[in-house]
């Protein structure tokens, strides 16, 4: 162990859902070696993200605010990179620190990585085959240059590299930013030909039909098959096929393109595992796997995430360091992508600073719960309207329940629907857009009774009284992190 001090490699991936991943239990995945962090360490079954959309998650992770304070709401606000952030206070604190991959928090002098010693990213969402790279050049600027192979191998090679010649006197923080399996899915050659036999079994609700729901739900354009163009598919979609058989259709490519892009994410694990492993660092390491959100795998007919629906809401989280983590354990409190800095700060003897609004989750690694740890969390989408017409909404998950408010209003957001779209609008042919004009909803499930999240409850009047907690409890939250409830929002 460097001066007394774990090294960090945190391992993030982009759209990866915990149902993907065998150690949680996937029933249509293996992923053998994201699984050894899983054995080695902890899984944790209620870790979620803040805002489930790339830019305002990893801006949420670097900085340990909430988007309303770090002002990345939005795909279309991007990172100021002055504000203070984990790796920089690592950096100034004697750590080697560098993140290799996707960044999606902007390009340019005032947007592109700081607090790294060095760096080197896709520009947006980047490509798989062949993908262009952000290298740093003059004075916090950069410039371009296309890396041949597929992008997956690239970052695990370049983290490696980077490994190799960092001194090892000094304790280290590599930032793996993988950018699959965002979606368009192209493969390896590698995995091309996984899955070529049989189906992969289909999610319970993927014929959901919307029912006993808020019109938001009715509302979203990202129906599996309805909504997915030519190039997430491969191939034109049949003429005239009734939904829910396109649906069906369209859910075996995509999950199985889908499948064999994580298979390559899984395999690069296990080479960064097996480098720590052959150097002899494994033990003095805290190892994280993660993804900057979940993804709907077909869920509710759905692909792509944004909702706070528990396959887009849950991020999975595996963490492996011997030295405090016991293996096999499990961990079931709530854990927020704004605690990551706060944790990581922790281990390496620093204080969090004022600002950061997460809170160190060390005890829980260790086995232990603080009498005070968080019951709920909050959560808030501001893209109104914008990429597949989901509504703004935000809303609190509790163990037991999730109350949610579309208040259906950009609120002036870059990036977001301001006004009402002008008339429903034509969404590949199939399906039309159902305008967001409608009034604003509350939705309420029981996630004992209902897991799947497919009965609203809360007009029930017996659960009146939950509803009235609830309530309470989300706007004290909101008072707590400094957000404003939605003028609509009245008691």
């Amino acid at each position: 162990m460097a001066d007394g001090r774990p090294n960090i490699v945190f391992i993030m991936s982009d759209d990866h859902a915990a149902h993907a991943m065998s150690c949680y239990g996937s029933r249509i995945n293996r992923t053998p070696h994201m699984d050894r962090i899983a054995d080695g360490g902890m899984r944790f079954d209620s870790c979620f993200c803040t805002n489930s959309i790339c830019t305002p998650s990893r801006a949420s992770i670097l900085t340990g605010t909430y988007n309303h304070i770090n002002g990345a709401t939005t795909l279309s606000t991007m990172l100021d990179n002055r504000l203070t952030t984990f790796p920089k206070l690592l950096q100034g604190a004697g750590y080697q620190t560098a993140v290799f991959g996707k960044w999606h928090l902007g390009e340019g002098p005032k947007h592109n990585p700081t607090g790294f010693d060095e760096w080197a990213v896709v520009p947006g969402q980047g490509y798989y085959h062949n993908p262009t790279f952000i290298f740093p050049e003059g004075d916090g600027g950069g410039v371009k240059r296309t890396v041949p192979g597929y992008v997956t191998d690239i970052i695990a090679d370049m983290c490696i590299d980077w490994l190799d010649r960092r001194d090892p006197e000094k304790p280290f923080c590599l930032l793996c930013h993988h950018k699959a399996p965002h979606r368009p899915w192209y493969s390896d050659e590698k995995h091309a030909s996984m899955f070529l036999d049989g189906d992969v079994p289909e999610p319970d609700t993927l014929l959901d039909d919307y029912a006993n729901r808020a019109k938001a739900a009715e509302a979203a354009a990202m129906r599996v098959g309805v909504h997915m163009s030519t190039t997430d598919l491969k191939c034109e979609m049949p003429a005239d096929m009734p939904e829910p058989e396109l649906r069906r259709w369209a859910y075996q490519r995509y999950i199985k393109d889908y499948l064999r892009v994580v298979q390559s994410v899984d395999d690069n694990v296990g080479r960064l595992l097996d480098y720590l492993d052959a150097k002899g660092l494994a033990e003095d390491t805290l190892i994280v796997y993660t993804s900057d959100q979940g993804f709907f795998l077909g869920d509710h007919g759905w692909y792509d995430k944004r909702f706070m629906y528990e396959e887009s809401l849950k991020m999975p989280l595996i963490m492996r360091y011997p030295r405090e983590i016991a293996a096999g354990s499990v961990n079931r409190d709530i854990v927020l992508n704004v605690d990551f800095p706060a944790l990581f700060l922790d281990l390496a003897g620093l204080p969090a600073p004022a600002e950061m609004q997460g809170r160190s989750f060390r005890p829980l690694l260790q086995g232990s719960t603080p009498p005070d740890w968080r019951e709920a969390m909050y959560y808030r989408y501001w893209m109104n309207g914008a990429h597949h017409n989901v509504a703004a909404h935000y809303g609190i998950r509790t163990h037991t329940y999730k109350l949610i408010y579309y208040y259906n209003d950009g609120c002036g957001q870059l990036g977001a629907m301001n006004a009402s779209p002008p008339g429903a609008a034509d969404c590949g042919g199939r399906g039309r857009l159902i305008p967001l004009d409608f009034e604003p909803e509350w939705e309420l499930f029981d996630l004992e009774k209902d897991p799947q999240e497919m009965c609203n409850v809360v007009n029930d009047p017996a659960y009146a009284g939950v509803v009235r907690e609830l309530k309470d409890e989300l706007h004290r939250l909101q008072a707590e992190v400094g957000d404003a409830r939605h003028p609509t929002d009245r008691d």
